[in-house]
């Protein structure tokens, strides 16, 4: 009859088994109609999942809010000290206690010595341990995590701010810069790890340009690295040291450092115009790449010279000669490391699946390889950049972009708000007519020269003038340059100041003179418009 025995006792028939099940699913189901009721829509497992960060933060946030509300917690953490409490009777019928002050020491920032609450009264209650607490929160933020904090956020809201306005993300980093830096509110307190952090922005962006080269894309680009760009800088050095000799009656040792270093041009900014309006693959995008490689090797004898100048230029062949072998060094050195150990170890790390590997992979070949290079007298950015190179020949090229896309962002942006640091409002005030005059005259000269250079190349009329206005803007390493001879006694203190600010202001002007090119560009050449991430109708070859 359908009966089953379940250790002896008559267990039913498969009818009640049934029945049972469907009263189970209709009493489940009534849950989950409750459920929904309660709560709207029902959840899936998915959503669930990325709902628990969100309260997990809000909790933990709860949860701080009244630890901070509870007096000994207060007391514990520094945000009180001396606040008079009155006295209360006791629970205990007869005694009368009176609740100890609380001494504690404030723990704080740069500025917890200084620490001093507030004096409320009696029956301040909440408001005495608000007001502590948001003094002790001042303290505590100023100094070092008060210039982290800013930065951070500079970096965040710049772009989508600029954008809003319609103007480009690198002139807002330049403004905000001027603003915040020691010219202008000087909200910014410490500026040399400001600057630290700057340059390995500059070295990780280096690094992701030598991904996207490989060795045979390279020597296909050798006329525009050596060709192009060795003549560029020695044309542009030569004109302008002789400008400091006739119009400033520099010394010889000052016109060779001037010379050199406003040759020199900002791989930074050029780079990320060049990223951000998709034209690195176009002959424009490669032309320009090109010089700048090729000034970043002249930095090099630039910085060895400097120094020996100071003393007179005895020396000078040894320590050009010491300079080759360094390099020579390096290169071999890194040639090395490339082709037998970096493959080998970043498929190692690979087979591990941890992000975390692969992340802390990449940063040590990172810092790791341009530490080698500056330690040899070369510069930092090249020994990245080679890096990039012999690991865009392996695999992992693509994820390697990825990983670090989120530095390098947040990094680049903070070189180019240090930028606006060396922008001196008051000397231009005091100054007006003077700096205009150098601005326009380092822009157009080193335009000029690019531009006919180019022509000769072989590149089109557009094509080069367009390459002649976006590296018409001094460079980083002009800064290094400058900063090095003013410590040597080539340069004074007034003039250095002059020229930094001039370089700064040049650097503040590529990404209008870029535009204007690309529109001159379309009537010389007939180049009609793009269609991508460019604003206006600016052409390119």
């Amino acid at each position: 009859n359908g009966n089953t025995v379940r250790y002896g006792i008559p267990y039913g028939n498969s009818n009640r088994r049934t029945n049972r099940s469907s009263t189970l699913l209709e009493k489940d189901q009534k849950r989950k109609d409750k459920r929904k009721h309660i709560f709207g829509t029902m959840m899936t497992t998915t959503q669930k999942r990325a709902l628990v960060p969100s309260l997990s933060k809000a909790m933990a946030c709860i949860l701080l809010i009244a630890i901070v509300a509870q007096p000994s917690s207060a007391s514990r953490f520094g945000v009180l000290e001396n606040v008079p409490r009155t006295r209360k009777k006791s629970f205990i019928p007869g005694k009368l206690h009176s609740r100890p002050s609380w001494k504690t020491i404030p723990r704080g920032g740069d500025d917890a010595a200084s620490f001093s609450p507030p004096i409320v009264a009696d029956d301040g209650g909440a408001l005495v341990v608000v007001a502590s607490a948001l003094k002790g929160l001042a303290s505590y933020m100023n100094g070092p995590k008060a210039d982290t904090l800013l930065l951070l956020l500079t970096t965040a809201l710049n772009t989508p701010l600029s954008k809003m306005i319609g103007l480009s993300p690198i002139l807002g980093y330049l403004v905000l810069g001027l603003l915040f830096g020691p010219n202008g509110l000087s909200l910014v307190k410490d500026i040399h790890t400001t600057e630290m952090m700057a340059d390995i922005g500059i070295v990780f962006f280096l690094f992701e340009m030598g991904i996207h080269l490989d060795f045979k894309t390279l020597m296909s680009m050798r006329r525009d690295v050596f060709g192009l760009g060795g003549s560029q800088f020695l044309v542009t050095a030569a004109v302008v040291a002789a400008i400091c000799k006739f119009c400033f009656g520099l010394s010889t040792a000052a016109q060779i450092v001037l010379g050199g270093g406003l040759a020199l041009s900002s791989s930074a900014f050029v780079l990320q115009l060049l990223k951000d309006k998709d034209e690195m693959s176009t002959q424009f995008g490669k032309s320009s790449f090109g010089v700048l490689l090729l000034q970043d090797l002249a930095v090099v004898p630039l910085l060895v010279v400097t120094p020996i100048l100071a003393g007179g230029g005895g020396g000078l062949a040894e320590a050009l000669g010491s300079a080759g072998v360094k390099a020579a060094i390096a290169l071999s050195t890194i040639a090395v490391v490339g082709k037998f150990l970096l493959k080998p170890f970043f498929n190692a790390v690979a087979k591990t699946k941890s992000q975390e590997a692969f992340v802390g992979a990449i940063l040590s070949t990172v810092l790791g390889m341009s530490f080698l290079t500056e330690g040899l007298g070369l510069s930092n950015t090249l020994g990245a950049f080679l890096a990039g190179m012999l690991l865009s020949e392996t695999e992992h090229r693509h994820q390697i972009e990825t990983e670090i896309a989120p530095f390098r962002g947040i990094l680049v942006g903070l070189f180019f708000f240090t930028v606006g640091f060396e922008i001196d409002l008051q000397l231009i005030g005091s100054n007006p007519g003077r700096i205009a005059a150098i601005v326009l005259g380092i822009a157009s000269l080193k335009a000029a020269i690019a531009s006919a250079l180019g022509s000769l190349f072989g590149l089109e009329k557009g094509t080069a003038l367009r390459v002649g206005l976006i590296l018409s803007q001094g460079g980083e390493f002009a800064f290094v340059a400058f900063r090095l001879a003013r410590s040597c006694g080539i340069l004074s203190d007034e003039f250095t100041k002059l020229m930094l600010t001039c370089v700064s202001l040049t650097m503040g002007l590529t990404p209008f003179l870029d535009d204007v090119g690309a529109k001159m560009a379309i009537a010389l050449d007939e180049v009609p418009a793009p269609s991508g991430k460019v604003k206006g109708k600016i052409g390119r070859k």
